[in-house]
């Protein structure tokens, strides 16, 4: 049964290095730490590689995020993957739990989530389920 939920979060993003080849390419990586609240009560905390070009309104980023805490009353852990792009302004965004990466009680978790900013707050759409685990006879 596929579970839909909406929150919102709070994020605080930190520059870090790039390894010195990259330091003068445009690439830079920034430290996500983000507090996740509603039915999705989490923190995640991540990395992230963008690239700027010279056209304005025009990028990429990806990125890994560790997600911990309790969602719709469940407690462990799993990964999220970025993937954004902007085309002259126009956002595409893909945010996918990473397949088998659910622990504790989300173990067979998937989904994805979206993320809207309205107003400088940063809201969350999530739409997951669980995957029964697979059995062997023996």
């Amino acid at each position: 049964m596929r579970e839909h939920i909406s929150g919102t979060f709070d994020v605080t993003m930190g520059k870090e290095a790039v390894h010195e080849a990259a330091e003068d390419s445009g690439i830079g990586r920034m430290s996500l730490d983000k507090q996740y609240h509603g039915d999705l009560n989490a923190t995640g905390v991540g990395e992230m590689l963008a690239a700027m070009t010279g056209t304005p309104g025009s990028a990429g980023y990806v990125a890994m995020e560790f997600v911990e805490g309790t969602l719709g009353g469940r407690s462990g852990s799993f990964f999220l993957q970025h993937s954004g792009t902007m085309n002259r302004g126009q956002p595409t965004l893909s945010v996918t739990v990473v397949p088998d990466s659910g622990t504790g009680e989300l173990t067979g978790l998937s989904g994805r989530l979206s993320i809207r900013i309205v107003g400088g707050k940063h809201l969350y759409d999530f739409d997951y389920s669980f995957e029964a685990p697979e059995t062997t006879n023996a």
